[in-house]
């Protein structure tokens, strides 16, 4: 279990109206924080569009490390 977790630590989040369109979850951060970028670009011309980078600790509590648009 320890190796699934430390390969999905930083998930992106897509969301729209408050629910989830889609997800992504690497190991690396800079994967992370690329895909966080790309999606922005991507999908951030839909409406009520929120893209979020989280970080997914040992303990299981995520913490936000980037979102869009800035809360």
């Amino acid at each position: 279990m320890q190796l699934m977790a430390a390969l999905e630590r930083y998930r992106v989040t897509l969301t729209t109206g408050g629910a989830v369109v889609m997800q992504g979850e690497w190991s690396i951060r800079e994967t992370g924080e690329r895909k966080f970028r790309s999606w922005i670009g991507s999908y951030g011309g839909i409406a009520e569009a929120r893209v979020v980078l989280t970080e997914m600790g040992d303990d299981g509590a995520e913490t936000v490390l980037e979102e869009w648009p800035e809360a």
